[in-house]
């Protein structure tokens, strides 16, 4: 029977490359996988028992409630935004979330910051200073040139975000010998 599992903390393309390996290993058919999302060909229990090793052996977890699925949905979305940079500045987030999980903003809004703790808000901003500690590592861009691909209206307010968030300016960062960059799914 075809069954769509939403899975927690798959955060890059190689999650979904370590899952979709270990399951055909398992000999479980995968009909269809991306971030946060499993569609598989479940036939008996023990099936769905290997999927949900499999799937909790690499750190991830199946989620099951709605208001989780809405969360991860959330979060995937978010993450997703900061791989096509430069970010678009013309449309609110709160848009592009009810567009995406045809919600209501203020529904979406209200169970992520009940379940999670944060506003949708601090959260992007939280990932946007781990999208700005890559681009400082990879050493290609100047602050300015970050800023204004992470859609900061100028310098000033990534460097204000930088500081709050990791207790020192870009600069103390960049000069820094060891990376301190956070992995997506442990952000919060």
């Amino acid at each position: 029977m075809k069954t769509t599992l939403y899975i927690k903390n798959m955060v890059c393309d190689r999650c979904i490359k370590v899952l979709k390996n270990e399951l055909k290993d398992e000999s479980i058919k995968v009909l269809d996988i991306k971030l946060g999302e499993l569609t598989a060909d479940i036939q008996t229990n023990k099936e769905k028992k290997t999927i949900r090793k499999v799937v909790e052996s690499n750190g991830f977890y199946i989620i099951d409630g709605e208001n989780f699925k809405l969360v991860e949905q959330t979060k995937l979305i978010l993450i997703n935004l900061l791989k096509k940079l430069p970010l678009a500045g013309n449309e609110k987030l709160s848009e592009i979330l009810s567009k995406e999980i045809h919600h209501d903003y203020f529904k979406i809004s209200k169970i992520f910051s009940y379940n999670e703790k944060i506003t949708i808000e601090k959260y992007f901003i939280k990932l946007k200073i781990e999208k700005a500690k890559e681009l400082i590592h990879y050493k290609e861009l100047n602050f300015t040139e970050i800023s204004q691909l992470l859609n900061y209206s100028n310098l000033t307010h990534l460097s204000n975000q930088f500081k709050t968030e990791t207790g020192m300016s870009l600069t103390e960062y960049k000069t820094m010998e060891k990376n301190f960059r956070n992995s997506l799914d442990q952000i919060i």
